[in-house]
């Protein structure tokens, strides 16, 4: 898989570069210039490589471009504090779009590999339970948004869990790791806007981020269905 995809993989590595760069020598417009580049050469890669021909694929896109929109407002949050809860909903609809796709695979088979299942199931709830719980007194006006945004995340995770046999092992694995890394990005996100602006937050969340659309998209570009109905 390293040596397909080549352009991809090396221009991902330019700008992920670039932005980690930037963001530690605080280099305000390259970030701005570049960080539109996270989302649209993964979107370029998965149209070149797929075509988009099945729903798979196209709410793969379709989140990307809504993760695309979520980074735009973000860019400018200072501008407008409005900008903050919009990009929320952007990645909000990123993460249902992704959930929808990942349903795709897991509705692929009759059987569930049940106890994969329930152990996704348990370690999602307890995460994502305890995680809200410690934030929800810092949260004021923002407890049911997040608290819905974290519902969604979590489910990001179990969908992306519930692909295993339906799809090959090189997929799963990617979307997987890329799931809970973005749970990662958000969680590290919410804990710099909401409880604490602790040192390295923006470097974390922006490499966390960058790190698991480049995941999830190879994933996607890498999907084969094992079974199907």
């Amino acid at each position: 898989m390293l040596k397909k995809y080549t352009l991809f993989h090396l221009s991902f590595a330019m700008v992920f570069s670039i932005q980690v760069i930037a963001v530690l020598a605080d280099l305000r417009p390259l970030i701005s210039a570049t960080k539109p580049l996270v989302c649209i050469l993964p979107m370029a890669a998965l149209y070149i490589e797929t075509k988009l021909k099945g729903r798979f694929h196209k709410r793969i896109f379709i989140g990307l471009f809504f993760a695309l929109v979520g980074d735009l407002f973000l860019l400018y949050n200072d501008s407008d504090p409005n900008y903050f809860s919009y990009g929320l909903a952007s990645f909000f609809l990123c993460h249902i779009f992704y959930i929808r796709a990942f349903y795709l695979d897991f509705s692929s088979a009759p059987e569930l590999d049940k106890k994969g299942a329930r152990l996704a199931i348990l370690l999602c709830a307890v995460c994502s339970v305890s995680f809200y719980l410690f934030i929800r007194s810092h949260l004021g006006a923002m407890k049911l948004p997040v608290l819905a945004y974290v519902i969604v995340i979590s489910l990001l995770v179990m969908m992306a869990a519930f692909r295993r046999f339906r799809v090959n092992n090189m997929s799963f694995k990617l979307i997987l790791i890329g799931a809970i890394i973005f749970t990662l990005s958000d969680a590290l996100l919410s804990l710099d806007k909401f409880v604490i602006n602790f040192k390295g937050a923006e470097y974390s969340i922006v490499a966390t981020y960058m790190l698991a659309q480049y995941l999830i998209t190879l994933g996607a570009i890498e999907r084969r269905l094992l079974l199907k109905d």
